[in-house]
């Protein structure tokens, strides 16, 4: 876990990480070692959206570790 950690501390986009797991301290230690802007456990990444967190939809694709951006939509 600690080598999986530290490589997506070095070469991830801090953007979202995921760790597909049924073990929960694997989780834990994942959530806890992760530093992104969305940590999710047993999810898709497609879920770090606009549109899914209520925000609206995005107009750009981002990779930065910039977490909440408030509404980006063409409605807002």
């Amino acid at each position: 876990m600690s080598e999986a950690i530290d490589h997506i501390e070095a070469y991830g986009s801090h953007h979202t990480d995921v760790i597909v797991t049924n073990d929960l301290a694997a989780a834990s230690a994942f959530t806890a070692g992760v530093d992104s802007a969305a940590v999710l456990v047993n999810a898709s990444t497609r879920f770090n959206d606009g549109a899914e967190f209520g925000l609206g939809a995005e107009i750009g694709i981002s990779t930065d570790k910039f977490h909440a951006r408030g509404p980006c939509g063409l409605k807002e």
